[in-house]
């Protein structure tokens, strides 16, 4: 049979029979499999598209939008780093793996997205959305990530088009697909992109729909496709940029600022001066603490990478190292993600290792490493990742485990009160229990309230405010009597704008927000200022915010 004869097959017996499950319509493909021996095995997205929208409820990967949002990375096409390359970095113009973006290996899955849709980010974000509609997912909250180098330091005139036809792409996307009422118009979704499909990586499907995109795409202006995006359907709640400590001063988050940036992923990868000396990094730890204090003081949240297993150290090193994030004023950082050290052919770090000159860490010695570290890691922060999304078969020594996070948890059972492993993650509250905390504490010359709300039963963040007493005043906006909130997150599975969940869009963010305002008053503060996402601006605008350049603000009385 037919691949499509047997998926329309599929789709009958499903709508027949109410299957609302993964497992049961798995279970049901491998039956007819048997029986009809299609020409090739379809997937579940394949059988999706001849289902009509809506007689299905089920999403295939409900833990990318867990914590309530929905996040779409996108890729740079390849661009030196000005300093040149790390000893350890992969990737790059005329590297082992071809052209592609630094520090990358053209196998990560937002890589070859790219790679399918020549870098071009209007239809990175076409592409991406199209997967995620498919898989059942909410497309309104979207995080945008941006990836693929040292971001600031490329040209703004590339670094402008490429933010600005992102939020095109959202932009569009709404207005093609979705109703005034906010519904999906499902049967133009699937003739837009010619589906059902006989293969969904086919290169003719691939170059009719980016002929369409093509030619939607035309001329836009990135302010005017920012205010758009305030009230559109597939909205930009956060953008997250990554870079290096020299390109992440003050200029450079001005002009983050201007692109609509609220996270900073920050490589600062060492505390250790002789090490990112070693390993070529470009900078200096002053950059790096000036860095995070700067952005900070701008409103920005910090994610900083951290590489343990670097030349030059070891586990008692590395282990001290982790630890001074969070104990040392000058940087404890909103989020961290750790990478422990991998070697890729291509690279100075490998031929030291062919030598014997270095030896990477394990999965066993990373996991024993990381497990150690972890009861140090204050509750105000997020892991976010302890691996690089790169597949290991790409790597020649190092971690050697696709499902490192799975092993260590296993392996150590560490205890751990970082946000992530305190996300509800389809877990039960007791909302007779839920309370509000409030931690203080002083980082990079300024003041720091993290405050949430908490079910103290069973050790749950509901959701949190992080807001900041800057330590100067960096612009304008933000006076000598300014308190700035740098998130505002609730947690649960992205709920639809409008729309309630289990733990989204229950008030929990306006009490946390009144919470903050009281507490900014109580210190003689006369001015809230949040960095918004832009999608979020309507939001802050109905609790009576107003914009003021890149943030919106409100007169504390």
């Amino acid at each position: 049979m037919e691949t499509q004869d047997f998926c329309k097959l599929m789709a009958k017996e499903i709508e027949r029979d109410n299957l609302k499950t993964k497992k049961q319509i798995a279970d049901l493909r491998n039956k007819l499999t048997k029986k009809y021996r299609p020409s090739t095995i379809p997937s579940l997205v394949e059988i999706f598209t001849h289902l009509p929208r809506g007689a299905y409820n089920f999403i295939i990967k409900p833990t990318r939008t867990m914590s309530g949002v929905t996040p779409l990375a996108l890729m740079t096409k390849p661009i030196p780093c000005p300093h040149g390359r790390c000893t350890y970095c992969p990737g790059g113009l005329n590297s082992k793996f071809g052209d592609v973006p630094q520090s990358y290996t053209g196998g990560e899955p937002a890589t070859m997205r790219a790679i399918r849709n020549n870098y071009d980010p209007y239809l990175q974000v076409f592409n991406r959305l199209e997967h995620y509609i498919l898989l059942g997912h909410s497309v309104d909250k979207i995080e945008i990530i941006v990836m693929g180098g040292t971001f600031t330091s490329f040209n703004k005139k590339y670094q402008e088009e490429f933010i600005k036809y992102t939020f095109k792409a959202m932009n569009d996307f709404s207005k093609l697909f979705f109703k005034k009422d906010g519904t999906l118009n499902y049967n133009k979704f699937k003739k837009f992109f010619n589906l059902p499909t006989k293969d969904f990586q086919s290169e003719e499907r691939t170059k009719i729909i980016h002929k369409k995109l093509l030619e939607l795409k035309g001329n836009c202006k990135l302010k005017e496709e920012q205010e758009k995006n305030e009230t559109t359907k597939v909205r930009c709640i956060a953008l997250c940029i990554e870079t290096k400590p020299d390109w992440g001063l003050l200029e450079h988050g001005n002009q983050m600022l201007k692109l609509g940036c609220t996270r900073v992923e920050l490589g600062i990868q060492s505390v250790y001066e002789d090490v990112i000396k070693k390993i070529h990094r470009g900078h200096t730890i002053k950059d790096t603490i000036n860095s995070i204090r700067n952005l900070k003081d701008l409103g920005f949240k910090i994610s900083a990478h951290y590489m343990p297993g670097l030349p030059l150290t070891n586990k008692k090193r590395d282990l001290a190292g982790m630890k001074e994030l969070f104990s040392n004023e000058d940087y404890k950082p909103d989020m961290l993600k750790l990478y422990p050290t991998m070697v890729s052919k291509g690279t100075p770090l490998y031929q030291d290792y062919k030598k014997g000159k270095f030896k990477p860490l394990t999965a066993k010695d990373a996991a024993k490493l990381i497990a150690e570290f972890k009861k140090y890691v204050p509750e105000y922060c997020r892991i976010q990742r302890i691996q690089r999304d790169v597949p290991t078969k790409q790597w020649e020594a190092g971690v050697e485990l696709t499902n490192f996070r799975q092993y260590l948890f296993q392996q150590h059972k560490p205890k751990c009160r970082c946000i992530r492993c305190r996300e509800p993650r389809k877990r039960e509250i007791n909302w007779n229990k839920v309370e509000t905390k409030i931690i203080e504490y002083k980082a990079s010359k300024g003041k720091e309230f993290f405050i949430s709300v908490e079910d103290t039963e069973n050790d749950l963040i509901i959701g949190f405010i992080r807001m900041r007493f800057p330590s100067e005043s960096l612009r304008k906006e933000i006076t000598p009597k300014s308190a700035i909130i740098r998130e505002l997150h609730v947690y649960g599975a992205a709920t639809g704008i409008g729309k309630k969940g289990n733990v989204q869009h229950k008030g929990h963010g306006k009490k946390l927000l009144e919470k903050a305002e009281e507490i900014a008053k109580q210190h003689n503060k006369n001015k809230m200022i949040i960095i918004s996402g832009i999608g979020v601006k309507e939001y802050y605008k109905k609790l009576g915010y107003k914009k003021q350049g890149p943030y919106v603000v409100k007169t504390l009385k």
